[in-house]
């Protein structure tokens, strides 16, 4: 089963105008608080976003890659407490892979919107552009967003030989598999 869902999970920038049910968004929180942490640390937190307007405003967060946000009904903003974890950008990073997954899992699309070490439109950085928004407090960094909501089309998945099998080496970089004796 969770070899069909990766398979299939394709990253959505084009949703249906459909809210997200509150049962799903549930499910959502806890697949990210249900995430692994190193050393059980859990330097994330989430803010989650529904409301159009801020959802507008957090679409600017950026020059490039986050405008789709304005049209989802669904955020999730992942932001983590550096001084919780030294790892906590790996940390928080998985938790949005949870997140991905299990929208997936729920029949939703969703897109990662990168933002640490981005700028925002004025020559400041993204990520106190959307801190200041959401009245983050000071400290707590803001590693993504994330797009959720129902996919306006279903994409098909990428077909294995788009892989880039020559990515894998096998005992040491550079080797191709070689045949079993």
């Amino acid at each position: 089963m969770f070899m069909d869902l990766i398979r299939s999970r394709r990253s959505i920038r084009r949703y249906a105008e459909r809210p997200v049910e509150e049962e799903k968004i549930d499910l959502l929180m806890e697949a990210a608080l249900r995430s692994p942490s190193s050393r059980g640390f859990n330097p994330w937190s989430f803010v989650i976003v529904r409301d159009r307007a801020m959802l507008t405003a957090l679409a600017q967060a950026k020059p490039h890659g986050a405008s789709f946000l304005a049209k989802a009904p669904l955020a999730f903003v992942i932001c983590a407490d550096p001084t919780a974890s030294d790892v906590w950008v790996e940390d928080a990073s998985i938790a949005t892979l949870y997140l991905h997954l299990a929208a997936s899992d729920l029949g939703l699309g969703s897109c990662w919107i990168q933002l640490r070490k981005r700028d925002h439109a004025d020559g400041g950085r993204a990520r106190d552009f959307v801190a200041d928004q959401l009245g983050l407090p000071t400290g707590l960094e803001v590693l993504a967003m994330m797009a959720i909501g129902y996919p306006e089309a279903v994409k098909a998945p990428h077909p294995p030989e788009s892989l880039l099998w020559e990515k894998i080496s096998w005992e040491r970089y550079g080797r191709a598999r070689q045949a079993p004796a």
